[in-house]
This record gives C-alpha cells, sequence and structure tokens, in this order.
C-alpha cells in the first residue's frame, strides 16, 4: 500500500497567485539587468534611496552587521539547517527539499546574474543583483509557503502571507546591505525579485517530480 502523500510545498489555491507574482518579479530582475548592465555607479533613483537611509550611526551599523551574516556562509548554513530540521520534524519532507534547493537556485541564480550583468560597485566588486537580499527572502517564501499549506490557506490568504513573508525579509536584508553600502538600492530590488521567480518555480518543480514518483508503478 502507498502511504499517505505528502503536502504540496506549492498549495494548489496559491499557484495562479504566487505564479503571477513570480513572473512579474522576473520581468522586473530582467528589465533591472537590462537598465545597469556593465554599470558602476548608482542610478537616479539608487542616490535618493541611499540618502533616505540613515544608519543611526554605531549602534544601528551594528543591527546592520548581524542582519548581513544572516546572509554570509557561517549564519546562511544556520538558518537552512534549522528550517530543514524544523520540515522533518513536521514531516514536511518536500518542503525541506525545498528550503536547500529554492533557497540554492535562489543564491545560484543571483551569482550566475552578477556575471552576466556586470554591474559593479566600489573597486569593481560585482553588485547586481544581491545575493543576500535574494538569499533571506528565497527562506522566508519556503517558511510561508509551509505555513499556508500547514494552516489551509485560501489563494488571497496564502498569497498575502506568502508576498507580506517576502517582503519583511527583503526589506530588513535590503536596509541592511543598503546601510552598509554593499550594494545599490536596485540590486536589492533585483535580488527581491530573483527569489521571487525563482522559489515559486523550484516548489513547482519538486511536486512535480515528487507527484511523478509517485505515479511509478513499483
Amino acid at each position: 500500500m502507498r502511504g499517505r502523500p505528502a503536502p504540496a510545498v506549492l498549495p494548489p489555491p496559491l499557484r495562479v497567485g504566487v505564479g503571477l507574482i513570480a513572473a512579474l518579479a522576473a520581468l522586473v530582475v530582467a528589465v533591472l539587468g537590462a537598465l545597469y548592465a556593465g554599470d558602476g555607479k548608482p542610478g537616479v533613483v539608487d542616490a535618493r534611496v541611499r540618502a533616505a537611509v540613515d544608519d543611526g550611526g554605531p549602534s544601528w551599523r551594528h543591527v546592520a552587521l548581524a542582519v548581513d551574516f544572516l546572509g554570509e556562509p557561517g549564519g546562511a548554513a544556520t538558518l537552512v539547517a534549522a528550517l530543514v530540521t524544523g520540515c522533518l520534524l513536521l514531516r514536511c519532507p518536500r518542503a525541506a527539499v525545498l528550503a536547500v534547493v529554492g533557497v540554492g537556485m535562489s543564491v545560484g541564480t543571483a551569482t550566475l546574474l552578477k556575471s552576466l550583468v556586470g554591474r559593479t560597485i566600489h573597486d569593481g566588486n560585482l553588485s547586481y543583483p544581491s545575493g543576500h537580499t535574494a538569499f533571506l527572502t528565497a527562506l522566508a517564501l519556503v517558511v510561508a509557503l509551509l505555513a499556508s499549506g500547514r494552516l489551509g490557506l485560501g489563494g488571497t490568504g496564502g498569497t498575502s502571507l506568502v508576498l507580506a513573508a517576502a517582503l519583511v525579509a527583503g526589506a530588513a536584508m535590503g536596509w541592511a546591505q543598503v546601510a552598509l553600502d554593499a550594494h545599490y538600492p536596485t540590486d536589492v530590488l533585483g535580488g527581491w525579485c530573483t527569489a521571487l521567480a525563482v522559489v515559486p518555480a523550484t516548489a513547482w518543480l519538486v511536486d512535480r517530480v515528487a507527484d511523478a514518483g509517485r505515479r511509478e508503478p513499483r
């Protein structure tokens, strides 16, 4: 006998709404990449946003550094390991896979895009899109998708939760990157949209592969 099927990591009620968000996010990534390809200075929007961001002195800089650490290898590995453990304890193996593959694909895509776009900051460091922002946003998206499925939220509620989680995570890491002058604001937007585009697509793929495996005859 076959066991009870594992819950979908991208609940069916969310597929249309989240899919539309992912498509729009991919478009934004492409447009920004084309606008800033090969550039090495802030745009008009970047300059205005950066001027409006006040790191508040040493105390707020410590906060920004703490948030930034979450996207560094040590902090990122700890967060992913904790999320995978939580998914397995909740018996959500698909979410555990997404926590590794979806987050990894988001960061990997951001890294690839940096080389393709060629935008730089400071001493020629590739900057677009922000990998730190893509990472934390992707992690938040996995948590939100898991919560939506566990709570049985409908399309509107689930999509709202997913978008809200992405906004909070992206805003937190984005503020840290701009406050530390590690990225231009449009780099942050690109990183946020990269995760919004990659994670839903990866979640859909995880479900398709898992469902196909269950249908194979034994």
